[in-house]
């Protein structure tokens, strides 16, 4: 898949980070400009670009919406029955009377594939946890009484997968912001940021689930990770991603039963998550 710029930043900074790399070598390695590696070093969010028409795309435009329902619903039939480019081609002549050349369908179809993710093959993956090497974040619904209103709020929990270690903070809502917030406070309770973290296909970190593995990231998320250094991985949705986050989800029923029940009443959300705070405290002592 083709990074998006701040990816790249991301990857820069992995390498710099690593040491022993200079800014002419890492340049040549990752294909960009020494100015580029230095802004990449300098900030995990890249400066804002140049603002340019959109380009239209006369040709292959009006069917763009076309080619991508075919090629989406070919995941779902045999490999051997699926499109080529020349098929795709040669369906948009009969079926639409499109008037485009062979190799403009080709060039779309061979980016789209990428983009969407259909050119991966699909893989599992393992479960290990070594100490401070991993961990696992969500949000869970709960309820509490705040200044005399029952209120519907989101706690925001991170578990370390090796200790079962959790932080847990409560918000009114879990937003993007929230989310980022959440992850800030947990790195500073843990004193440490883990090597990769688990989600699933929460909103305010993945745009669009691709096929597989692959997911359209949310920039602020990307720019975040890259800050502090970490790695994510995003569960399969359904089913059959259910298992590998379990921990978690495990750890948000135990937290609500043991530490919300009853319902509490506070004055604030402030004093709310006081409450939270020292029953993270009592947990730690387990």
């Amino acid at each position: 898949m083709a990074r998006s710029r701040v990816e790249l930043f991301e990857q820069i900074r992995r390498d710099w980070r690593a040491g022993g790399v200079s800014i002419r070598e890492l340049a040549g390695r990752h294909h960009v400009h020494r100015r580029t590696v230095r802004q990449a070093v300098a900030s995990a969010v890249p400066p804002p670009r140049k603002a340019y028409p959109q380009r239209p795309r006369p040709a292959i435009g009006p069917y763009a919406v076309v080619i991508d329902g075919w090629l989406l619903a070919d995941r779902d039939v045999p490999p051997k029955q699926r499109h080529t480019a020349r098929r795709v081609w040669q369906r948009l002549v009969a079926e639409h009377g499109a008037s485009v050349a062979e190799v403009t369908v080709s060039r779309y179809v061979a980016r789209r594939r990428v983009e969407l993710g259909l050119d991966k093959v699909q893989v599992t993956v393992p479960q290990a946890h070594a100490p401070g090497a991993e961990a696992e974040v969500d949000f869970g619904e709960f309820c509490a009484h705040v200044a005399g209103v029952l209120l519907k709020l989101w706690m925001f929990v991170m578990r370390l997968s090796c200790s079962g270690r959790a932080f847990h903070v409560a918000f009114a809502t879990q937003a993007q912001e929230a989310f980022l917030e959440g992850h800030m406070l947990a790195f500073e309770y843990f004193g440490a940021v883990p090597g990769r973290i688990r989600y699933d296909n929460l909103k305010p970190a993945v745009i669009r689930v691709l096929r597989g593995r692959d997911r359209a990231e949310a920039e602020r998320f990307i720019a975040l990770r890259s800050h502090y250094g970490f790695d994510s991985f995003f569960c399969i949705p359904g089913k059959a991603g259910s298992h590998e986050k379990g921990g978690v989800e495990g750890e948000i029923g135990r937290f609500r039963r043991r530490h919300l029940v009853p319902v509490p009443a506070v004055a604030s959300l402030a004093a709310l998550n006081q409450l939270i705070s020292a029953a993270d405290v009592v947990d730690d002592g387990r």
